[in-house]
């Protein structure tokens, strides 16, 4: 929660920070905006108001026949009252009011349509989301023609909405009336059709509708009916299993010969009761003839023959009862069978009787509800009927006037104040956003971060913006401090003590690279080094003009001629600075650096000063830099705050360690405190050195040399060296 709140101040310090940078782009876009607003407010015509209020009121227009529910009825409100809001505006509404008041002539407009035009674009309605109330407000040179055109839209548009309500209301009747007479003829042919199917169905009495609890008259005599289809079902039913049952029986005695019929006698119900009889005397001879054999008499025997006759006789007349029973089962099979068809006919015609009745029934029925139906819908349209004819002969005011136009005395139009503050607010949010916009598409270098990440090295300094020349100030100046810290940060970033011969370059003319190296050779002799610098620009030399010295004499003379060092190096008034000028221009000035006698020149300067400061063109674009990169020990690269292009500064880097060279750091200069307050940590000694503060800096006194130290090793102070260089020429 804390790194989002934290996230949020630094999104909101960073807003205002781009404000800062931008505030004379945001002053502008105001002003320019504001004034514009101003001026065309000020050649805007006057204007006067008619303003009409009404309120509108909510009356049903449709008519409606099934009145289902109440949101069936009524329009939703908002719509309702959006609808008529928007018919004021109608040609509808308004051509009414351009032919009343002769608009068109009045305005000496060629057409009706030119007259609408203006007509509605002078005309303002307004409304409330919750609320009934509208307001109709027309503007025009004239107070008093301002008012009429405001009434008689109001009037117009009554008149308007009353007719087309009436309207509405007679199309209704009419429809309603036709609906009417169709219901009555649907009526009519309804109660025949009730008539025919109650002759049909032989229904006595009045058939209730199905609505009733009442019973209807054919209730009972149906109830009968179903009775009687009951009981035929029932003996159709037993007269067809009759026929199964003798059918079978007569199938398994046909099956049966001789013997087995005889055998099968005794269990049948004959109707001969002399059967038994005489099975029991078949029964008797044949236990008789068992014993005649069993006796030893043989089947020749008379004795045994004459049994075995009596055995045949007796079979002979069973068989004839049996096939005399079989014979009485076949004629009740045929009975059966003509029984069952009949009973069969009989029912299915009771059936198709009962049908038809019912079938009849169904339609009385049927009938008696459509005509119940239609006289209720007969009920309900005939009320709708005079309910509408009855609105028709009563109309309702369709709006309600609370406030009618009257001339004004002060115009309404331009609205001075309202034009006023838009402007200041339209142009303060075009000054923000052109401000963010460009900001955004800035790619210069905006912060110390940007110069370390992009480059990978560390800035060794921020020099404030209007930095003037220290040895020429007098008395105590704050900038100078700037520098100091630019002098320390190069002792500690020096990773070899004999590396003390540094030039300075920058991406581009006019990034303050002669100023900073100037000040810098000033701090570093206020110290105690023995600083020589070297004005290597022999494109556009400036140094010579920091020190008011001539030009004439200098570097290209020793690097041409052979010249003593002694001749062309010049002393400063600043005690430990010594000064090599450019000399005169040469045409060659890449091949006139890129000699031996250049190379000679920084070994012997080095052994004889602490310090070689040499200033180069911008590396970009020229060769001079790239040459002296090589030959120095370090480069410095000067970045002038939110000039360079970040690609322009990598591509600076590049070129430098392309020829060989190192880059020692980055001096960021020319910030602007003001308005980049995230730089005011860098440069706190402003507060520290005030006026309020009586001690004085430690750079007002000859300073310690610092002990060389590995990068991001704190320094330590360390002896003096001495005050004069090392084998002084002078």
């Amino acid at each position: 929660m804390r790194e989002n709140g934290n996230e949020l101040q630094q999104q909101a310090l960073d807003s205002w920070q781009v404000i800062r940078n931008r505030f004379g782009l945001i002053i502008l876009s105001f002003l320019l905006v504001f004034a514009t607003a101003a001026i065309i407010t000020y050649i805007m015509p006057r204007k006067y108001r008619g303003r009409v209020e009404m309120k509108i009121e909510r009356i049903q227009n449709k008519v409606h026949v099934f009145q289902r529910s109440t949101e069936d009825m009524m329009a939703p409100s908002d719509v309702v009252i959006k609808n008529e809001f928007e018919s004021i505006t109608k040609p509808e509404t308004l051509y009414p009011v351009i032919e009343k008041l002769d608009l068109q002539k009045r305005w000496a407009l060629p057409n009706r349509q030119a007259a609408l035009s203006k007509l509605k674009g002078n005309l303002d309605t307004q409304s409330s989301v919750r609320s009934d109330f509208v307001v109709i407000e027309f503007f025009d040179p004239d107070p008093v023609l301002a008012a009429e055109v405001a009434n008689a839209v109001y009037q117009s548009y009554m008149t308007r909405r009353v007719e087309v309500e009436s309207k509405q209301k007679q199309d209704a009747l009419a429809m309603l009336g036709k609906q009417i007479s169709e219901q009555e003829q649907l009526r009519d042919q309804a109660r025949l059709k009730m008539q025919e199917a109650r002759k049909k169905g032989n229904i006595v009495g009045e058939w209730f509708s199905s609505g009733t609890n009442s019973t209807a008259p054919g209730a009972n005599l149906r109830t009968t009916e179903d009775s009687m289809v009951m009981t035929r079902e029932q003996a159709l039913l037993q007269a067809d299993l009759e026929v199964q049952s003798l059918r079978a029986e007569i199938e398994e005695l046909s099956k049966l010969e001789g013997d087995e019929l005889v055998s099968r006698a005794s269990g049948l119900k004959l109707e001969n009761t002399n059967v038994t009889s005489m099975m029991a005397e078949l029964n008797k001879l044949q236990v008789t003839r068992e014993g005649l054999v069993n006796a030893g008499r043989g089947r020749k025997h008379p004795e045994v023959m004459g049994v075995d006759s009596q055995i045949v006789l007796s079979k002979q007349l069973i068989l004839d009862a049996v096939k005399a029973h079989l014979a009485a089962l076949q004629t009740r099979l045929d009975f059966a069978q003509k029984r069952y068809e009949a009973l069969k006919n009989s029912n299915e015609d009771a059936k198709a009787e009962m049908f038809d009745q019912q079938s009849a029934q169904n339609d009385y029925k049927t009938a008696v509800d459509d005509v119940a139906y239609i006289e209720n819908l007969l009920l309900q349209l005939k009320s709708s009927y005079f309910e509408t004819k009855a609105g028709l002969e009563l109309v309702k005011s369709p709006a309600t006037l609370y406030a009618k136009a009257e001339p004004e005395g002060k115009p309404a139009k331009p609205n001075v104040a309202l034009n006023l503050a838009l402007g200041g607010v339209l142009g303060l949010m075009l000054g923000v956003g052109l401000a963010f916009f460009l900001e955004y598409m800035d790619t210069s270098v905006k912060s110390l971060d940007d110069v370390e990440r992009f480059l990978g090295v560390p800035v060794l300094a921020v020099i404030p913006k209007d930095v003037a020349v220290l040895h020429r100030a007098s008395g105590f100046n704050p900038d100078a401090e700037a520098y100091r810290i630019l002098r320390t940060n190069i002792e500690f970033n020096r990773r070899n003590p004999d590396a003390n011969c540094i030039t300075v370059t920058s991406g581009g003319a006019g990034e303050g690279k002669s100023t900073t190296l100037c000040n810098l050779a000033f701090v570093c002799a206020q110290g105690g080094y023995s600083v020589l610098l070297i004005d290597a620009d022999l494109r556009r030399p400036r140094m010579h003009t920091l020190f008011d010295v001539s030009n004439a004499v200098g570097l290209t003379n020793y690097l041409t001629t052979n010249v003593q060092l002694e001749e062309v190096v010049v002393r400063t008034p600043v005690d430990n600075l010594y000064f090599l000028p450019s000399g005169m221009l040469p045409a060659d000035s890449a091949g006139v650096l890129n000699s031996q006698r250049m190379s000679e020149l920084i070994a012997d300067a080095k052994s004889r000063f602490d310090l070689v400061l040499i200033d180069s063109p911008p590396i970009l674009g020229v060769s001079d830099a790239s040459v002296l990169s090589n030959e120095a020990d370090l480069t410095l690269i000067v970045v002038q705050h939110r000039k360079l292009p970040r690609h322009m500064l990598m591509r600076v880097k590049q070129t430098v360690e392309n020829v060989g060279g190192t880059v020692l750091g980055v001096v960021l200069n020319n910030v602007d405190l003001r308005s980049d307050s995230q730089y005011q940590y860098y440069t706190s000694y402003y507060t520290y050195y005030s006026p309020n503060n009586t001690a004085a800096p430690a750079g007002s006194k000859p300073e310690k040399r610092k002990k060389q130290v590995q990068p991001g090793h704190v320094a330590q102070a360390s002896p003096a060296p001495s005050q004069t260089p090392r084998g002084d020429l002078f």
